[in-house]
């Protein structure tokens, strides 16, 4: 089945030529990549946030998100790719993140650079498993230690239960510690940006429980940001690998007004963006890139204002991929 490039349409400046592009001059469908590249992976779903009794609507995210994409300015290198979206229309949420997870593992496989667009951030337990196949699928000597930072206002870390016993938008790092603990991997989280007032004591608990790196969105300052930076670099440091999600709901509800839960405080966009590079550009000892994948969780068009919120979407998406220009060069990365 095609892929539907619809929605990457937007302005063309040919006087201007190659210099002139912008990202929907660029896009290819992923049934045309020939050589490795950035892989937009959408995943189309509701399932998850309305298990966690939250506002739903971030079906229709990937598509509206790829849309404030289409026109931004080309300053990147390499290419580009559209894998299309994994869609949950029959409320089989497990099904849904299954499919997603086996084409984010097939995207590691080819050397693309996966960025998921949700949908809610059930979206993670998929990202997650893609990468953890991928990594069962090459072999390691040892238990990989894969480092999960999470720019969210929520732990996500509930319990499966009740009408979420089979996972929802607020239980997939609770999933990936299981899934660590079976496995006898390590369980390496670091959840930045949350919110007091949005998690109850038995979660701040939960997390402390399982060493989780915590940075409260009140942290967040000029006066504070060293040691922000400090304690991530610390955490990144003893990862093998990095998976980065971002909660779009991390953002202060007037940057943010189109997600699930709005943040009355929130973190700032440039301090996010600083701590980008931090992440991006890590390295391992052989000189790889640690980061493998990232998602973009929570965005709901239906109570956006004027496209800000996909705007500040589109505009995470391209500051991820413009910087790594260096990662589809690598040859025999995992």
């Amino acid at each position: 089945m095609s892929i539907d490039l619809s929605a990457w349409t937007g302005r063309s400046d040919p006087e201007d030529g190659d210099l002139g592009l912008r990202l929907h001059n660029k896009v290819q469908s992923a049934e045309e990549a020939t050589h490795p590249g950035t892989m937009i992976l959408g995943f189309a779903c509701d399932e998850g946030v309305a298990r966690n009794k939250g506002r739903v609507g971030a079906y229709n995210g990937p598509t509206e998100v790829r849309k404030a994409l289409a026109n931004l300015a080309w300053h990147h290198h390499g290419y580009l790719y559209d894998g299309g979206d994994t869609r949950c229309d029959d409320h089989d949420l497990a099904k849904a993140q299954r499919i997603l997870a086996a084409d984010i593992s097939e995207a590691l496989r080819q050397q693309h650079f996966p960025i998921i667009i949700g949908g809610g951030h059930e979206i993670a337990w998929a990202s997650f498993q893609g990468l953890a196949n991928h990594l069962q699928q090459k072999g390691t000597e040892r238990a990989p230690r894969v480092g999960i930072i999470n720019f969210d206002a929520h732990f996500d870390l509930r319990t499966p239960s009740g009408e979420s016993a089979h996972g929802s938008s607020g239980t997939p790092f609770a999933q990936v510690a299981e899934y660590c603990h079976n496995r006898q991997w390590p369980f390496e989280y670091a959840c930045l940006g949350v919110s007091s007032t949005s998690n109850t004591q038995a979660l701040f608990k939960k997390a402390n429980d399982l060493s989780v790196l915590t940075v409260e969105d009140t942290e967040f300052n000029e006066r504070n940001f060293d040691s922000i930076t400090a304690r991530l670099s610390e955490f990144i440091e003893r990862c093998d690998w990095l998976y980065l999600t971002i909660d779009l709901d991390v953002f202060p509800a007037a940057v943010a007004p189109g997600v699930s839960a709005p943040a009355p405080h929130g973190v700032a966009y440039p301090m996010v963006e600083a701590l980008l590079s931090l992440i991006l550009n890590a390295k391992n000892a052989d000189g790889d890139r640690k980061i493998r994948l990232a998602d973009i969780a929570e965005y709901n068009p239906r109570f956006d204002i004027d496209g800000h919120t996909a705007r500040l979407a589109a505009r995470l998406i391209w500051t991820i991929a413009r910087n790594l220009p260096a990662f589809h060069e690598q040859q025999g990365v995992i």
